[in-house]
């Protein structure tokens, strides 16, 4: 008896309504939905909310074993929905790879561009500095070669 007390209870008419609607849903004669044997159809096709829809336990039982479940539909979504989350997840990834890969080369061609200027210097080449080298003995003439 105190089972029964906390199951929700539907009027007879909201019962009616709804079992209506599943009868003109299933024999594919809709009159307020597209047809798909949907629930979120069945509730809208007996002009119910989704609430009260829920709360007709014994209903939906009925549903989903004269509509066969799931539809094919609905898990084709799931199943894209699901690639969805791992592709943007893998995309996050990515992008984070190449950020931290630009960091990197940054650094490199820094680095690179650094030890450029440092192997300039002793062979006289550094473009900045203009530096020449100055003779040993500044008091004799340069040597001829």
């Amino acid at each position: 008896m105190a089972a029964k007390m906390n199951e929700p209870t539907l009027s007879p008419a909201t019962e009616s309504k709804l079992r209506a609607a599943m009868g003109r849903l299933l024999s594919t004669k809709p009159q307020w939905t597209d047809g798909r044997l949907i629930k979120e159809n069945l509730y809208k096709e007996a002009g119910v909310s989704r609430a009260t829809m829920n709360r007709a336990a014994a209903i939906l039982a009925e549903w989903e074993d004269k509509s066969g479940g799931p539809q094919p539909r609905d898990r084709t979504i799931e199943q894209l929905q699901a690639t969805d989350a791992e592709l943007r997840a893998t995309i996050k990834n990515l992008r984070r790879n190449i950020r931290d890969l630009e960091v990197q080369l940054t650094a490199a061609a820094t680095t690179i561009g650094e030890l450029h200027v440092e192997n300039q210097i002793p062979r006289g080449e550094d473009p900045i500095l203009n530096v020449s080298p100055l003779r040993r003995n500044v008091s004799e003439p340069p040597a001829r070669q």
